[in-house]
């Protein structure tokens, strides 16, 4: 069997290499890929005065920020840790994570990402399935780890705040955040340390030697569908990725004539916790020396809506979800869009009507990629230099290798669908402590299942069709949620639409919609109308549910199984 995560000599027919831009090559040079820990130092020496993030109106820059890494891993190693041991990291966007994120890598430690919004149950099934040590976790959320204390084996837990390393903005931003959240020390963790205390008490750290298979991230992942497993990422995996987006994407990134010091800067609303924004948002940037904008909370439209108007920004980032929020708020044409070199989407479809409207607010169309936490994360990305959104993935980044086969395993023609599989420096090296899952997710030539039904059209471009999990069988014929979603949208009243597949007895299953209106006066019968227009018969929603709000993770993403199982329970 083919090493898992190891890329064999590319071969065959690669119809994407023909359309790739001229200034971007087919392969990397994979002997030279170093480690994460390379890229931060280097960078935040050659970047050293330039603002590195910025959050709440306060910016820190790379120097202030590697500061801030040594000194949590200084404290880490103070406290005894081991090289590869881990630590698990619960908080959004704040201005320490990054930090936390750098810390922990530089001392040789792997970084466990939690989402903050987890219950109880769910941080405890992550930090105890990790094996993590130590938790570092925003105080909003320490009643979350105060319940699942008894629960947890760890060493030690600290206390993060959303003002830690923003001097005296910090205190007022903290004294904000407490009086509308209520965090007066809702929480009892006795022992817990302060991150504010480890950072100005604590100097420097001890050198550590890393090398490239060391793991750097336990991305846990499977989280809307069943038991969150952990993505095994090594730093040759994740700035294989860094390097991939970096030949990809820096040739569209020339400062503008005149402007040598020129520095990017990347809109920040998908969480560093989420694998798109770990790669894309915090290391891509450490390469080319942007500043990330931080958005704490992207649910808050109108104060993201604000941020934008006192910010200036030439890159953004985000999920359908979130550029159909931003669109669609009244305020979005106060916004100065003039410096936008393009928004990038992934995480879910990108709806053909979001990006139209995207593309007559900015005057840019969204750029789309696919990936997933297993390939660090990103395997396809549209050319960042069209005029208009393709409703494609893109072509395959550069010693990435893309198949879509059946569930033999053969190779489809173009056009024909069947299982994305992806094979490249990137592809994780297995699910922690899972061999048998791993053992299914790959094959024997080294190519990683995605679960994600797609079509290879004939110049190399993928499109996806939907995730296999979800197709829905009506009589015998697939139907695929995405491409009814998409004419949903397209309706002038709809804001947003999901769709499942419920059980029927005469057709197997039928499919049903959930909608959220943007016309209170649209009905379940005008819309099914304007569905029989667009769909053949069996892909028209029998069932329409109208609702005011769609159930969606944290990153945006609308949550198919909540839905299928909220109409489960009643019945």
């Amino acid at each position: 069997m083919t090493a898992i995560g190891v890329a064999q000599p590319m071969q065959g027919a690669r119809p994407w290499l023909a359309h790739y831009p001229p200034a971007v090559p087919e392969t990397l040079d994979e002997a030279k890929i170093g480690t994460l820990a390379d890229l931060i130092r280097s960078s935040c020496a050659t970047y050293a005065n330039r603002p590195a993030f910025e959050s709440f109106g306060k910016t820190i820059t790379f120097a202030e920020t590697l500061r801030a890494a040594e000194a949590f891993a200084g404290w880490l190693q103070a406290r005894g840790l081991q090289k590869g041991d881990r630590v698990a990291l619960m908080m959004p966007n704040i201005m320490a994570y990054p930090a936390m994120i750098f810390g922990t890598l530089l001392g040789g430690f792997t970084v466990v990402n939690v989402n903050p919004l987890y219950t109880a149950r769910e941080l405890t099934h992550q930090v105890n399935d990790a094996g993590a040590r130590i938790l570092v976790v925003i105080e909003n959320f320490a009643h979350v780890v105060e319940e699942a204390k008894a629960n947890l084996k760890l060493d030690a837990i600290v206390i993060a705040t959303a003002g830690d390393l923003m001097g005296f903005k910090g205190r007022i931003v903290n004294f904000v955040a407490r009086r509308i959240k209520k965090v007066v020390k809702p929480f009892n963790l006795p022992g817990a340390v302060e991150l504010r205390h480890i950072l100005q008490t604590v100097e420097g750290m001890e050198p550590v030697a890393i090398v490239p298979e060391d793991v750097a991230f336990l991305q846990y992942t499977g989280g809307t569908t069943g038991v969150a497993k952990g993505a095994t990422l090594t730093h040759r995996n994740v700035a294989a990725n860094v390097q991939q987006a970096g030949f990809w994407l820096e040739w569209t990134l020339e400062p503008p004539q005149g402007r040598g010091e020129y520095q990017h800067v990347m809109v920040t609303a998908l969480p560093l916790y989420h694998i798109f924004a770990l790669t894309c948002c915090c290391m891509f940037l450490l390469r080319i020396g942007a500043k990330s904008l931080l958005i704490a909370n992207p649910r808050d439209i109108p104060g993201f809506i604000k941020t934008l108007k006192a910010s200036r920004f030439t890159l953004i980032s985000g999920v359908n979800t979130l550029y159909n929020a931003l669109a669609n708020h009244p305020e979005i044409g106060t916004v100065n869009f003039g410096e936008l070199r393009f928004a990038v989407a992934g995480g879910m479809a990108t709806q053909a009507a979001v990006a139209k409207h995207w593309k007559e607010v900015t005057g840019k169309p969204i750029i789309e990629g696919y990936g997933l936490s297993e390939t660090s994360p990103v395997a396809t990305i549209n050319r960042p230099d069209i005029q208009e959104f393709s409703g494609t993935i893109g072509y395959p980044i550069p010693s990435t290798d893309v198949a879509v086969r059946d569930a033999d395993g053969n190779d489809m023609p173009p056009g024909e669908p069947g299982e994305i599989c992806i094979r490249g420096p990137q592809v994780m090296r297995g699910y922690w402590n899972r061999p048998d899952e791993t053992a299914k997710a790959m094959t024997e030539d080294g190519y990683f299942r995605s679960g994600d039904i797609g079509v290879m059209l004939p110049d190399g471009q993928f499109k996806i069709v939907d995730r296999m999990k979800d197709m829905v069988l009506v009589s015998g014929f697939n139907v695929y949620p995405n491409e009814v979603e998409d004419v949903l949208a397209a309706h002038p009243g709809v804001l947003e639409a999901a769709v499942i597949g419920l059980p029927d007895e005469h057709s197997g299953e039928v499919v049903a919609a959930f909608v959220v209106r943007k016309d209170q006066t649209l009905t379940a019968d005008a819309l099914r109308a304007y569905c029989k227009e667009n769909l053949t018969g069996y892909k028209v929603p029998r069932q329409i549910f109208f609702r005011e709000t769609l159930p969606k993770t944290n990153v945006g993403k609308v949550l198919r199984r909540a839905l299928r199982e909220e109409i489960v329970a009643k019945g």
